[in-house]
């Protein structure tokens, strides 16, 4: 965490530096920031979520110390040091156990907090902005205080017990939900954060900090999560209008060690993203894009394949996916409004992608490694390539890219994660062209 400090430091001193977080648990979307950051020389950020990752194994099963080892084994594999792999926990908080009462989510979220530091997890999101069982909607700014700094002495508490570098703090939540709006965004819903707004966030987390003993910790707090007028649902993207965040860039250069976080900030053009970190947003997040951009590699994979072997040698991915979707519709039903022909579509193309929850399942991850052999036993020609994929297409003419499919679906990845560290790292993109 010395680095990142070291990089908000550079921030505040006027560098257009800033730092990107890989919020995905997929294996490949991983491989291919680790890849990056190795082929860069940079550090990466990798976050998991409370709904992803806890102490009862969220929905991909793992608890804190398993993602953290399945992360440093992919490390390990490539090289990778593993002081270059900073681990972060995002939406740390009772999220998960809304449907309790508070004192039992806030114990959970006790729990949750404890394991991701012992694991080694030093960037903490704090979030307790959600509304449990019996709780008032929405929640006043002194009881998410409160709450948080609860969390925060766990937190410390934890660090003490296993050693390691002292974790750092995000406090604040972005006004849409996590992994994008529900249902359909309108014009007059989208509103920056005030810095009003903020200075009220700063000013109840600071105080409740201070009731909990942790004056000496508040220093540690490196970032406040806002709206900049940033957002996604469905099929369109709110894109970045800097004018809109000017009163908000303004106010955070008075505090000298604080920086913005943003979320949501999948599908925004590269120029956005450059902007942003100008503007003091100098953390993003990336999570749905990554895994888009994986499912459309996947996509253009099935079609080749079916044009390439014909439909009785074929696969059939997006067909299994379907069907599996359509059996269990718990992860998409309520995201996804409209008629049947509409939720189809969403289905396949939303860009909330809430395919991303469906890949581990048996049925689909056999159908995808399925596709990928036939692909490797029966080499693809370019021209029928470069039809669904024409990037991938092209690297593998110049000869930067391998023949292996799996490969083609990590380039695509990459394409996504290059746009975020041009604009994070536009030094290591000078020394890498």
């Amino acid at each position: 965490m010395q680095q990142l400090l070291s990089l908000i430091q550079r921030h505040k001193s006027g560098e257009p530096v800033g730092v990107f977080s890989v919020c995905s648990a997929h294996p490949w979307v991983i491989e291919a920031a680790l890849r990056q950051a190795l082929q860069r020389g940079s550090a990466v950020l990798i976050e998991a979520t409370s709904n992803q990752v806890n102490q009862f194994g969220g929905y991909t099963g793992m608890q804190p110390h398993q993602f953290r080892d399945a992360v440093w084994q992919q490390a390990d594999a490539l090289g990778l040091p593993r002081d270059r792999v900073w681990l972060g926990g995002d939406h740390l908080g009772p999220n998960a156990w809304q449907d309790k009462d508070a004192e039992q989510a806030m114990a959970l979220a006790d729990t949750l907090i404890a394991d991701y530091v012992a694991a080694g997890f030093r960037k903490i999101h704090l979030d307790c902005s959600m509304s449990c069982a019996g709780d008032p909607f929405p929640l006043g700014d002194e009881e998410v205080a409160r709450r948080a700094a609860r969390l925060c002495a766990v937190a410390e508490k934890s660090w003490q017990q296993h050693g390691g570098e002292a974790p750092v703090y995000v406090i604040g939540t972005e006004v849409p939900v996590p992994g994008g709006a529900q249902g359909e965004l309108e014009e007059d819903e989208m509103h920056v954060t005030t810095p009003d707004a903020v200075e009220t966030t700063l000013g109840v987390h600071r105080s409740a900090w201070m009731a909990q003993g942790l004056a000496a910790v508040w220093p540690r707090v490196i970032a406040v999560v806002v709206q900049p007028g940033v957002e996604f649902d469905n099929h369109s993207v709110e894109r970045y209008q800097p004018e809109r965040a000017r009163q908000l860039t303004r106010f955070i250069e008075s505090w000298p060690t604080l920086v913005y976080e943003a979320h949501s900030t999948d599908y925004q053009p590269p120029q956005a993203y450059r902007q942003l970190v100008r503007d003091h947003f100098a953390i993003l997040k990336v999570g749905p894009a990554l895994t888009f951009a994986l499912r459309e590699a996947l996509f253009a994979l099935d079609h080749i394949e079916r044009e390439w072997l014909g439909e009785h040698q074929a696969s059939h991915l997006c067909a299994t996916l379907e069907q599996v979707m359509c059996e269990r519709p718990e992860q998409w039903r309520r995201y996804y409004p409209g008629k049947p022909h509409q939720q189809h579509l969403y289905r396949q193309y939303s860009l909330s992608d809430r395919v991303r929850y469906y890949w581990p399942l048996p049925e689909v991850s056999q159908a995808v490694e399925a596709l990928l052999e036939n692909l490797r036993q029966n080499p693809v020609p370019l021209a029928l390539l470069s039809q669904y994929l024409p990037e991938q297409a092209r690297a593998i003419n110049a000869g930067t890219l391998s023949s292996d499919p799996e490969d083609w679906v990590l380039h695509k990845i990459s394409e996504v994660l290059t746009d975020y560290a041009d604009a994070c790292q536009p030094a290591a993109k000078e020394h890498v062209s």
